[in-house]
């Protein structure tokens, strides 16, 4: 795991560009604590390229710093991740001549490059952001894995193309210029984070999940090598599959085995990494280190779950207590870590649990891409509710429910998947959007319409459609799926996963030098577990059908018939106790109201929150997060 960046240029001085290449490195440290590497090219008439590197050594710890070359130095890579499947691909390309100088499975990319060109990419296992120069044909080569689990920005610049793991590193070029993208901002407060290819800057692009990029010539071209197809549907017996299911997930879990260093798992206390810590037992000799985050506040706290689960296997748990003061603490920090609008709250929570974690282990598994690939969400098991209750008279579902609603008080003293009353204060938007936007329908902060309440003219205006809806009907029907769950799933894993999920797990963890595995998103078990039958991932209310008749006979009691509960935080009880005035304070007369959103309309939120009016703790945790990073980069 580590960070690199980069760019292809045909101006500026040898001097010049290798000050450049070492500003833009130097904001990546945290990602490579271990290391660093350059490289630089003869910067001629038609491009030339400088790579840089820094390393968290993980595996062949002696000879596997880069930047990496092939035998003739015609080809240098820089790379962040982790190959699962390299010593089989190493023993292919031994047999058939190419001679390796490491054990690193970054040297197995640049031989495999020299086979099959770009294509080589659809021969890797894992996670990954890599940029390749290949020198006799000046082309700069860039991708980035199925999922998105390892980032990759980019930009243009005069005369080429800048590049690197984190936008501080692509921002740190003096071409590139941090200008505010109003439609990206629009999307924020609509998603909690900001959809790719946007990064909240404009001009700065993120590299959308597997995909390629190649710059040559001048001319930049992106071709998309991955994606999940949902026919033709798997057939056989439940137990049959579920056995299948059970020895992929085992096969995922026992390639992320493979490092120099030692190994964890965090251990939230729902099914997703009770498993992987259940099949991490059952593949190691010794026991195993789990990690677990929880709250003062028990209704939002899940470590008695976790504890039983770590009981269970005999692990070795620590266990760390998130209160208001320690939320506070790190916001900035997380802001500084994202570098975009970003207003999950749990990333608070996970940006301690990392730095726990990494005290005592540099490598850690989790349980991440469970409810995408298999259908854990409740929503989806709402829709449908939802698209019948749709059905009925106008009456009742447009008037007199949403007022009976308006005036039933609101809690935030439980997660929201526990509070019914949550969930039909929802149901006047979820009949108002099409079921392709679940995401909106059920989880957004604010809909289009109160969207459109709270901004200021000028800012909607510059901000455009910002279409959320639209975004996600458009993937949705991308998928090629018949079935709507299915499309879901892939809008979901296509929108959700990689801008707020994967960007949550990778910076909270990179910014204290860690490195997380999913087992769960392995590109081959995605891709099964995406041909499965729509009846073996939701039955009835029940997400994950398969996945938890695969296990169940391993786990704990009560663990795999257990509801999916969300990572929530308790903000709403935060936002009117502790932290009232941190967000009135910083909010008021801040840039939020000066440049984006009508003061009256923050203002509004904030009394009405205050009061116990509504729950409005996650919109005042956007805005407020919003106002962090409008101050930290404007």
């Amino acid at each position: 795991m580590c960070g690199i960046c980069g760019f292809l240029t045909d101006q500026g001085s040898p001097e010049t560009l290798t000050n450049i290449l070492a500003a833009m490195n130097g904001r990546l440290a945290h990602r490579g604590p271990d290391g660093q590497g350059t490289y630089c090219d003869a910067f001629a008439p038609g491009g030339g390229a400088a790579l840089a590197h820094r390393r968290l050594a993980i595996i062949d710890l002696v000879t596997g710093d880069q930047p990496l070359f092939n035998e003739t130095r015609t080809l240098a890579i820089v790379f962040n991740g982790e190959i699962y499947n390299f010593q089989e691909l190493r023993q292919e390309l031994a047999a058939k001549g190419h001679v390796f100088a490491s054990r690193s499975d970054t040297e197995v990319i640049i031989h495999l490059y020299e086979e099959l060109g770009p294509a080589c990419v659809s021969r890797l296992r894992g996670m990954f952001a890599l940029a390749i120069w290949d020198a006799p044909r000046r082309e700069l080569f860039l991708a980035r894995d199925p999922f998105g689990k390892k980032p990759l920005y980019y930009a243009a610049i005069p005369g080429g193309l800048a590049f690197g793991s984190e936008p501080k590193a692509v921002l740190a070029h003096p071409a590139v210029s941090a200008r505010l993208d109003a439609e990206a901002v629009a999307h924020y407060l609509t998603l909690q984070h900001v959809p790719e290819p946007s990064t909240g800057f404009i001009g700065l692009a993120s590299l959308p999940a597997g995909h390629t990029l190649v710059r040559r010539d001048g001319k930049t071209r992106i071709e998309r090598f991955f994606r999940l197809e949902y026919q033709p549907k798997l057939t056989g017996s439940v137990d049959a599959l579920a056995g299948e299911l059970r020895e992929r997930v085992t096969e995922a879990v026992r390639l992320r085995l493979v490092a120099d260093v030692p190994l964890g798992a965090h251990l939230s206390g729902g099914l997703d990494s009770a498993i992987v810590t259940a099949v991490m037992a059952g593949l190691t000799g010794q026991p195993v280190r789990t990690f677990s985050i929880g709250f003062a506040e028990e209704a939002f706290s899940e470590t008695p779950k976790a504890r039983a689960v770590a009981q269970r296997f005999g692990t070795r748990h620590t266990e760390f207590i998130v209160g208001f003061d320690e939320a506070r603490s790190v916001m900035d920090a997380v802001v500084a870590a994202t570098d975009m609008p970003f207003a999950d709250p749990s990333a608070l929570a996970a940006w301690h649990l990392c730095r726990l974690t990494r005290q005592h282990v540099t490598v850690a598994l989790n349980g991440d891409g469970g409810d995408e690939l298999f259908a854990g969400y409740q929503r989806y098991w709402l829709d449908p509710l939802a698209d019948a209750y749709a059905r009925l008279p106008r009456v009742l579902t447009r008037r007199l429910v949403p007022w009976l609603a308006d005036r039933i008080p609101a809690r935030g003293d439980v997660p929201v998947e526990a509070d019914w009353r949550a969930g039909l204060k929802r149901l006047a938007q979820a009949v108002s959007l099409p079921r392709a936007a679940s995401l909106v329908r059920w989880g957004s902060y604010f809909s289009p319409t109160d969207r459109l309440a709270l901004l200021r003219p000028e800012f909607a205006k510059a901000a455009g459609p910002a279409d959320s809806v639209a975004l996600y009907e458009y993937t949705a029907a991308a998928s090629k799926a018949e079935s709507p769950l299915d499309a879901s799933l892939f809008a979901d894993a296509a929108i959700y996963l990689p801008g707020d999920l994967l960007v949550k797990a990778d910076r909270m963890a990179m910014a204290h030098g860690l490195e997380g595995r999913s087992p769960l998103l392995d590109s081959e078990l995605a891709a099964f577990a995406a041909r499965l039958p729509v009846r073996l991932k939701l039955r009835g209310l029940t997400g994950k059908y398969l996945l938890r008749r695969a296990f169940v006979d391993l786990l704990p009691p009560g663990i795999a018939s257990q509801s999916k509960r969300g990572f929530g935080l308790p903000v709403a009880g935060w936002f009117r106790g502790p932290l009232r005035e941190f967000a009135h304070d910083l909010l008021t007369g801040g840039r939020v109201t000066r440049d984006v959103a009508r003061p009256e309309a923050v203002a509004a939120i904030l009394d009405a929150h205050a009061a116990g009016r509504a729950d409005h703790g996650k919109r005042l945790f956007a805005l407020v997060m919003l106002e962090l990073w409008l101050r930290r980069f404007f």
